[in-house]
């Protein structure tokens, strides 16, 4: 029996079981899809930051007296390619599976046949999934760290792959990432509570 995830919905545009993933191989039937819940507020901020340049790059050429329809259409250009920049690629995941949607492409990685989980460190950390049929995602883990719905997708497949000894690598990371979610969700109970 499927526990229930918290912050699941039906998915509105599931298709049928004949999805496939990136290397042609029919993905599960999606059931109950977790999207990522903070990926909206991504969108707005990316926007108001773009909007904002937009305005200040204008008053500037209109204070100097250098504003023309040009200049407008190549500052909104570059406002543009700033909001494309900013905005994170959309994050989901349904029952043995996980997806990535950017502006240009959708990544989907099939959880339930892991086989590796690495931290590629650097500026930024990234979490590089692959599974057994050679797709990968690359994903900010903060994700997961906002979202317990998403992580409980991918921990419960993850826990799967490591049983039936498919996960040749990725315990650490899991674990690592696993502990950083806990210490968030005690420190947000801790903080709702009153104690800390």
């Amino acid at each position: 029996m499927q526990r229930p995830v918290p912050g699941a919905a039906p998915d509105p545009h599931a298709r049928p079981a004949g999805r496939v993933s990136c290397s042609g191989h029919a993905l599960p039937t999606p059931g109950r899809t977790v999207y990522d819940r903070e990926w909206s507020g991504d969108v707005r901020f990316a926007g108001g930051c773009s909007v904002t340049l937009l305005g200040l790059l204008l008053a500037v050429d209109a204070a100097i007296g250098r504003l023309t329809w040009l200049r407008v259409l190549l500052w909104a250009a570059i406002a543009a390619v700033l909001c494309a920049v900013l905005v994170p690629p959309r994050v989901c995941a349904g029952t043995g599976w996980l997806s990535s949607r950017g502006l240009l492409r959708r990544t989907t990685v099939r959880t339930d046949l892991l086989v590796s989980v690495r931290w590629s460190d650097g500026v930024a950390q990234r979490l590089l999934l692959r599974d057994a049929h050679g797709c990968r995602v690359e994903l900010d883990p903060r994700v997961f760290v906002a979202n317990p719905a998403l992580w409980h997708r991918l921990d419960e497949d993850a826990r799967t792959c490591m049983e039936r000894g498919t996960l040749l690598c990725g315990a650490t990371a899991l674990r690592q990432l696993g502990d950083r979610i806990d210490r968030r969700t005690a420190r947000t109970v801790f903080e709702v509570s009153g104690l800390e």
